[in-house]
């Protein structure tokens, strides 16, 4: 009977020893993933700004984009023939920045209701360096609503 005792002690000890490193490998797995999550989604950061408020701004860290919303400025639009680099004015009713966009614009661009989400580099002084365009759906709501005040 001791010969059993001291084989339930032995396997009873080696039960507890495997459930600890079971443990500590779901720990450090657990950590590990939730530091991969943490890494991933700060280097997605992409900050936000209205026309107004990136005017105060200081010049966007190397490496890093911004992003800056706005309307497009009616008649501010130039494209050199047979270019795709493209130079115009984004507005909010306060402010306005000037800005040049190398590609293809969206559809929507030129819609006096979007408003135009630009992704890119800001320099105080200098042209907003557009690398990508996102254009937000007019609402149909906002634009009866629009419509409206202009008949009343």
């Amino acid at each position: 009977m001791n010969d059993q005792s001291s084989n339930s002690y032995i396997s009873e000890s080696k039960m507890r020893s495997n459930r600890g490193k079971f443990l500590f490998a779901a720990l450090v797995l657990c950590a590990a993933l939730g530091y991969f999550a943490y890494m991933a989604f700060q280097g997605a950061t992409v900050y936000y700004y209205t026309v107004s408020e990136i005017s105060s701004q200081p010049p966007t860290a190397e490496g890093r984009m911004v992003r800056v919303s706005g309307k497009l400025k009616p008649g501010s639009f130039h494209r050199v023939e047979g270019s795709t680099s493209a130079r115009f004015s984004l507005i909010d009713g306060i402010s306005e920045i000037e800005a040049v966009h190398n590609g293809v614009l969206p559809d929507l661009f030129f819609n006096e209701h979007s408003e135009i989400i630009l992704e890119g580099a800001h320099t105080p002084g200098q042209e907003f360096d557009s690398q990508n365009v996102i254009v937000k759906c007019p609402s149909k709501y906002v634009a009866v609503e629009e419509s409206e005040k202009d008949k009343g």
